[in-house]
C-alpha cells in the first residue's frame, strides 16, 4: 500500500510538473504572438527622405514662390488702409493748467474737450472708430483675475459681471466687455462705434470727447483713431513683412545652395567625407 501511493504521488507531481511547464510555454507562446506585430518590432512602412541638393533647393524654391506673392497682396492690402491717429490727452490739458496729473485729479475741473480732425484720402465706409491706450502695462494678480469667461463667450450673459471688478458696472450699468483684462492690455484699441458714411479728401471731423482717465501718471498715450479695413482686417504691415522676409530667405538659400552645388559638387553616399576616412591634417 505505501508503495503504491507512494508511487501514485510521484506519478502526480510529475504530470503536474508537465502541466506546468506547458502551461507556461502555451503563455510565452501567446505573448510573442501580441508582441510580433509589426509595430511591436517596429517594421511599420516609413517615409525616409533624402535630402539631396536638388530636393532641397526645390523646396526652398517652392516656399519662396508661394510666400513672395502672400507678403506683396498683404502688404499692399494693409497699404491701402486709411487711418487717422489723433493723440488727445496732451492737446486735451488746459493751456493754464502746468500740473496735468492735478488736472486729471480735480473733479471740479470739466474734462469736455473738442477735436477737429482733417480727412487726408478718400475713406470708404464702414470707418471703424477705436479708442486706443499705449503703454499700459499690468501683470499683478488683480489685473489675471480681473475677468469673466462666461460673458465673453455667451452674449446672453452680457449682466453677468463676476469677478470683473473693479470694471464690472458704470452707472449701475454693467460693463460689456468687463474687467481689467479687456480694458487693459499694452497697446489696445477697443471699438467705440462706425460711421457708415464715405468720406472724401480735406473733410472735416469734430468729436466731443471727455478726458477723464489718468494716464499722465504712468505716461501713457490716449488716442482717437479712425480707419479703414481691408479684407485682411485693420493696417498691419508686420505680416506682409514676415512673408516677404521669410520668402526672400528662401530664394537666397536656394541660390546659395546651387552655386555650392554647381562649385563644388559632392558625389552622393561618399564614404571620403566620413570622419574616420578623413586624412589627419599633419600626416
Amino acid at each position: 500500500m505505501d508503495d503504491h501511493a507512494a508511487g501514485s504521488s510521484a506519478g502526480g507531481s510529475g504530470d503536474s510538473g508537465a502541466s506546468r511547464e506547458a502551461l507556461q510555454e502555451a503563455q510565452l507562446k501567446l505573448v510573442l504572438m501580441q508582441t510580433d506585430s509589426k509595430f511591436t518590432q517596429q517594421e511599420l512602412p516609413a517615409c525616409k527622405p533624402i535630402l539631396t541638393p536638388k530636393w532641397v533647393i526645390t523646396v526652398f524654391v517652392i516656399v519662396g514662390v508661394i510666400f513672395v506673392p502672400i507678403g506683396i497682396a498683404s502688404l499692399r492690402a494693409s497699404q491701402q488702409v486709411v487711418e487717422i491717429v489723433d493723440r488727445y490727452d496732451d492737446a486735451c490739458v488746459p493751456a493754464n493748467a502746468t500740473d496735468k496729473l492735478s488736472y486729471i485729479q480735480n473733479s471740479s475741473i470739466p474734462k469736455t474737450c473738442t477735436r477737429t480732425l482733417m480727412v487726408t484720402k478718400d475713406m470708404k465706409q464702414p470707418i471703424f472708430v477705436y479708442y486706443q491706450l499705449d503703454n499700459f502695462y499690468q501683470n499683478h494678480r488683480r489685473y489675471v483675475k480681473s475677468r469673466n469667461d462666461v460673458q465673453l463667450r455667451d452674449a446672453s450673459k452680457a449682466n453677468d459681471t463676476a469677478n470683473c471688478d473693479p470694471e464690472a458696472t458704470a452707472n449701475g450699468q454693467p460693463i460689456v466687455p468687463c474687467g481689467l483684462i479687456a480694458w487693459t492690455l499694452p497697446t489696445f484699441r477697443k471699438l467705440y462705434g462706425r460711421i457708415h458714411v464715405d468720406l472724401k479728401a480735406n473733410d472735416t471731423i469734430t468729436v466731443q470727447l471727455e478726458n477723464n482717465y489718468n494716464t499722465y501718471s504712468f505716461g501713457g498715450k490716449k488716442k482717437l483713431v479712425l480707419s479703414t479695413a481691408t479684407w485682411l482686417g485693420g493696417k498691419n504691415d508686420f505680416l506682409g513683412f514676415a512673408y516677404l522676409s521669410v520668402g526672400g530667405l528662401c530664394f537666397f538659400l536656394a541660390f546659395a545652395f546651387t552655386l555650392l552645388y554647381l562649385i563644388k559638387p559632392r558625389k552622393q553616399g561618399d564614404n571620403n567625407y566620413l570622419s574616420w576616412n578623413r586624412t589627419p591634417t599633419g600626416r
